[in-house]
């Protein structure tokens, strides 16, 4: 039984079947792992290619969003409201910056939103820059028309210098020329008789004569003229009927004075000089006023 020949041949066969089978399963997995290597050949040989093109289409991605990073950086404008705007693009880039260089080349779904954004954020760069233009434009229209503004302002103002000067050179002219003047002073001693004389110690009044011109700009009605007489020393003649006028700022004494009616047209007067207790020889001094200015000076020898 035990050297059954039958037996014998059939475990003989058993084992060349097994080891039949294992080698078939031996070619099969040499087979599959030569074909996984080719797989990975293929693709090495073929997509090597491709993910490096895929990588320069992200650098070059890149390098346009940092482009237009820079240009949004160049954009200024003083006004509020838009520079909020830029403000808040800037960020939009350079948040898309960050999401590009941390997302694979080989995301290409992922890289083709990247550039359709980088496109929106490109036109809208064009409208800011529409914008900034058209700001610019007015505030240049604006400056300019403000320095023309100005320049019309200060020609203005100096036109109305000049006129104002005329108007005051012109008032200061209607000013003087309505001060009433006068021409022939002339005065003369009297003694006790009504003559005329030149000796002090005959003399007993003074008479000062004089006109008031022909003025059509003076103001008419009643005016008052004065006279002060001095004698040789400088020392004013004065007695009680002697008043005090205005003029300027100052109270000056009057010897003598007269009131007479003017009105534009010339006028003769004469004013006496009375009471005086004593003359003595030499010069006299006489000085003819109104109340706004000198009409004259004369002058009187006494022996």
């Amino acid at each position: 039984m035990e050297n059954d020949p039958i037996i014998a041949r059939r475990e003989q066969e058993a084992r060349e079947a097994k080891t039949k089978k294992l080698r078939n399963l031996m070619i099969g997995l040499a087979v599959v792992a030569v074909a996984l290597v080719g797989v990975v050949v293929y693709q090495n040989i073929h997509y090597r290619p491709i993910v490096k093109d895929l990588e320069l289409e992200k650098a070059d991605l890149t390098a346009q969003m940092i482009e237009l990073q820079q240009e949004y950086d160049g954009l200024t404008t003083t006004n509020a409201s838009l520079n909020a705007q830029l403000d808040t693009s800037r960020a939009e880039v350079a948040a898309l910056i960050e999401r590009i260089q941390k997302t694979e080349a080989t995301n290409r779904a992922q890289m083709r939103k990247y550039e359709k954004e980088l496109g929106t954020l490109r036109t809208i760069m064009r409208h800011y820059v529409t914008q900034i233009d058209s700001l610019n434009t007015l505030n240049h229209k604006l400056t300019a028309e403000a320095a023309a503004a100005r320049k019309d302002a200060s020609e203005a103002r100096k036109a109305n210098e000049q006129l104002a000067q005329q108007v005051d050179e012109l008032s200061g002219q209607v000013a003087a020329g309505s001060v009433i003047k006068a021409r022939g002073l002339h005065t003369e001693a009297y003694g006790k008789n009504d003559k005329k004389t030149d000796r002090s110690s005959r003399t007993v009044r003074l008479l000062t004569t004089l006109s008031l011109v022909e003025n059509d700009l003076a103001p008419r009605g009643p005016v008052r003229v004065y006279i002060r007489v001095k004698d040789p020393e400088g020392i004013l003649l004065t007695n009680s009927a002697s008043v005090s006028f205005p003029l300027g700022d100052d109270e000056i004494v009057a010897s003598a004075s007269r009131e007479v009616d003017y009105e534009g047209k010339e006028v003769e007067l004469s004013i006496y000089l009375n009471d005086i207790p004593k003359y003595t020889k030499g010069v006299y001094t006489i000085q003819a006023y109104t109340a706004q200015t000198l009409l004259g000076e004369t002058t009187l020898m006494l022996r």
